[in-house]
């Protein structure tokens, strides 16, 4: 099915990106902001034109809209979320009341916040499946990639292999065919990078490669990451063997979720050079060997969203999932509260768990029927 037109909720690094790119390859965009947030739309609103530089085409993107007014959700049947995780229950509020019949909305990423957006929706009296809304999300972002001044982005790199999975999962293959033509390998009219589905939204929330690499990479260079005020290349500097060596330990208790669940994951080595990152081997290689990974510098302070984010969205419900399910998760348990001290989040409201996720008191078998949007379990 061709798109030709779009809206992309959100107004940072990834949603800029997104936006100026589909704008220059002819998809009318419209770009929508929450009002908490309307500062990130203050450059653009006038011109309503973004400029993209990069590996996916240079130019001038011209919007449609740019706007914080919820109401135009109802204008499109495909709606792409690339807010931080911690927005997602924010957004779910704000545009769930807007919501039609027949629209897709996908989270570019999840980290299972799908589960929540439901949720979410379920608590304003809205029931995806009656209402024929298809809710899902992506495994990562779509690009390496960052805002790189008021009114332009930059894009370092194209993933390969983008995976989505939807609710209910007899949507997923349909609006990956949808998405792929969507996400090119590189210029503004490069072949699509394909887009697989995923069997249920638990399979690639779990498959998230963010959460399984930024907190061991940063706690594990803390004093750098803080010394060196930004000026400190992550992946090129900061990923050793020996911190390959921890987050290849919590990639294991990553996988046995998978297992516990009766999911096959993708080690996170293997994840990382089918989309493109870096070349086959493990993971010290498969990064070393990667020209846009080494290119990214680390944020400049620990308190930012690979932290604030990766632990308390990603990290954090994983493990309550692991202790619902029976795994021994701890690395992942260690990692999480060291995560939560050194960001000043022990003990506030922060995260989400099963049961923001509709997960809690359920066995495997349960968890994974409910998200495949089969009959209600009780």
């Amino acid at each position: 099915m061709h798109t030709s037109s779009v809206t992309v909720l959100g107004g940072g690094n990834t949603a800029f990106a997104v936006a100026a790119n589909f704008a220059l390859r002819g998809v009318t965009v419209t770009l929508l902001e929450h009002p908490g947030f309307a500062e990130a739309l203050s450059p653009i609103r006038e011109s309503r034109s973004i400029r993209l530089h990069g590996v996916a085409g240079e130019g001038t993107g011209q919007l449609a809209m740019v706007t914080t007014d919820p109401a135009v959700v109802v204008k499109d049947d495909l709606l792409l979320l690339i807010v931080p995780a911690y927005a997602h229950r924010r957004f779910a509020e704000f545009v769930g009341p807007h919501l039609r019949r027949g629209q897709s909305l996908v989270l570019m990423p999840g980290t299972l916040g799908a589960l929540e957006f439901i949720e979410c929706l379920r608590a304003q009296g809205r029931e995806p499946l009656e209402e024929g809304l298809v809710i899902a999300e992506t495994d990562t972002a779509p690009y390496v990639c960052r805002r790189t001044s008021p009114d332009a982005a930059t894009i370092w790199g194209v993933v390969s292999g983008l995976g989505v999975a939807a609710y209910p999962a007899a949507a997923t293959q349909a609006l990956a065919d949808r998405l792929g033509p969507l996400f090119t390998r590189d210029g503004l009219t490069g072949s699509p990078t394909g887009v697989t589905a995923y069997p249920n939204l638990l399979a690639c929330g779990l498959s998230a490669m963010n959460p399984v690499v930024h907190p061991a990479g940063v706690l594990m260079n803390a004093g750098r990451v803080e010394r060196s005020r930004g000026d400190f290349y992550f992946y090129d500097e900061g990923v050793t063997p020996a911190v390959c060596g921890v987050i290849e330990a919590l990639d294991r208790e990553r996988l046995a979720l998978g297992r516990a669940l009766g999911l096959s994951l993708t080690p996170v080595a293997e994840a990382f050079h089918a989309a493109g990152f870096g070349p086959a081997g493990d993971l010290w290689a498969t990064i070393n060997g990667s020209r846009m990974l080494t290119a990214l510098r680390a944020p400049g302070a620990i308190n930012t969203r690979w932290m604030t984010e990766d632990v308390p969205y990603g990290l954090a419900a994983w493990a309550e999932l692991g202790d619902a399910l029976g795994v021994e998760t701890p690395v992942m348990d260690a990692l999480v509260h060291l995560g939560l001290v050194v960001t000043d989040l022990i003990g506030k409201d922060a995260g989400r768990g099963l049961k923001e996720l509709g997960l809690a008191g359920l066995n495997a078998s349960s968890m994974v029927k409910k998200v495949l949007g089969e009959a209600a379990v009780s």
